[in-house]
């Protein structure tokens, strides 16, 4: 195989994991039909069918998953042991993807974004806002950021921030109109903005006190996909919604917004930063994390 370079399984790896030569392409920033082509010229080479091909769809043949799975790891180490000597005697660089729930962007990643650009400006930082739970390794993330309960245990974690909180919050003039809840079971009794996630979920309202939980289900009068608007229309006086203290922090300080419930509604740790445990991470992610550990200290 002395004609087979690391771009040939690059190029595979990259198609493997999107199944999608499209996207593949715009990772690799090569042509669409230059992509295909290495990619038969890979399977002529090896004389073998790696990827079923449709108008519609990619898919690993039976030897294409087997290549993939064994070469995948060892590329990841190739790759990673490549950046770690291109890092000796220069400033950190490359690309670095982070893959985030939106609160955790907007909240505690976007202001540390500017500085950690500004003091590495080799690095290309990539940030994916999604929801939905993914494998950071396969989809081509260098790190995710979640919530401690979502954090698999083969990770390194590190903590973004300090503890966040819920709060539910309404106009003054709908409360002064509908009244104050005391408790969380009240909220049934008004008018409410609900967030459906990415993943279709509409999750129950979850409230604590002393040790006793309790979870409401309101019927919404709007459903919002996006806190922004949840907002707006809480300020508008449509009604309670339930979001990340962070989001509502100025509209409550600026008297557009009250809370309620607060008693109800202990903090829990802010978001983590976690990438894989079983190899030394590139000198981009390596930067951003030693940056993340004094953003900390500083505040």
């Amino acid at each position: 195989m002395s004609d087979l370079d690391l771009r040939d399984l690059s190029a595979f790896l990259a198609v493997a994991r999107t199944k999608n030569f499209r996207r593949a392409a715009v990772e690799l920033q090569v042509s669409v039909s230059g992509l295909s082509q290495r990619l038969r010229d890979l399977e002529e080479r090896l004389g073998v069918r790696l990827l079923h091909r449709t108008t519609r769809s990619v898919a690993l043949t039976e030897a294409g998953e087997l290549l993939r799975t064994k070469v995948a790891p060892a590329m990841e180490d190739v790759d990673a042991a490549l950046q770690q000597v291109r890092g000796f005697g220069a400033a950190p660089s490359g690309r670095l993807r982070i893959n985030a729930p939106a609160p955790a962007v907007d909240l505690v990643l976007a202001p540390m974004v500017t500085p950690f650009l500004q003091r590495y400006p080799d690095i290309q930082l990539e940030i994916i806002a999604e929801t939905t739970l993914i494998d950071i390794v396969a989809e081509g993330f260098d790190a995710g950021i979640r919530y401690g309960e979502h954090l698999a245990q083969d990770m390194i974690a590190i903590s973004l921030g300090p503890p966040e909180r819920y709060a539910v919050v309404a106009s003054p003039q709908y409360v002064a109109q509908h009244g104050r809840p005391t408790v969380p079971q009240d909220l049934l009794q008004h008018c409410c903005i609900r967030t459906r996630f990415s993943s279709g979920a509409l999750l129950d309202w979850e409230f604590e006190q002393d040790g006793r939980e309790v979870r409401v289900a309101p019927e919404p009068a709007l459903i919002a996909s996006y806190s922004r608007l949840g907002i707006e229309a809480a300020e508008g006086g449509l009604g309670f919604f339930m979001t990340f203290e962070g989001y509502a922090r100025e509209a409550m300080a600026a008297g557009r917004l009250v809370s309620v419930l607060d008693d109800w509604l202990p903090p829990f740790p802010g978001p983590f930063l976690y990438y894989p445990s079983r190899r030394q991470p590139p000198p981009a992610l390596a930067a951003f994390v030693a940056f993340v550990g004094e953003w900390r200290r500083r505040r």
